[in-house]
């Protein structure tokens, strides 16, 4: 009896190591995959970065430009509209 307990583990053994070696061989071929998955993703983060940093900089550009924009313009005119006035005169109207 304690013989064939014994093959019986020899056997599960001997049979197990070959599917270990497959699983293993499986997991180093995934675990490849995601490695070189995680360094295109972190080459496109780093791209995005520099987009973002890009357009964060344009945007403060425009905005300064946009302020400027609407800054009330300082005229070296002086105005003439309070000097010439036009009185209007007054009709009196006979019934």
């Amino acid at each position: 009896m304690r013989k064939s307990v014994i093959a019986s583990l020899f056997l599960v053994v001997v049979l197990g190591l070959p599917l270990v070696g497959c699983q293993d061989t499986k997991a180093r071929q995934e675990n490849d995959q995601l490695k070189a998955q995680v360094a295109e993703l972190q080459k496109e983060n780093a791209d995005l970065s520099s987009k973002v940093d890009g357009l964060a900089k344009e945007n403060s550009d425009l905005a300064s430009e946009n302020e400027k924009l609407k800054a009330p313009k300082k005229s070296t005119k002086k105005s003439t509209k309070g000097k010439h006035h036009k009185h209007k005169q007054t009709t009196t109207s006979s019934n």
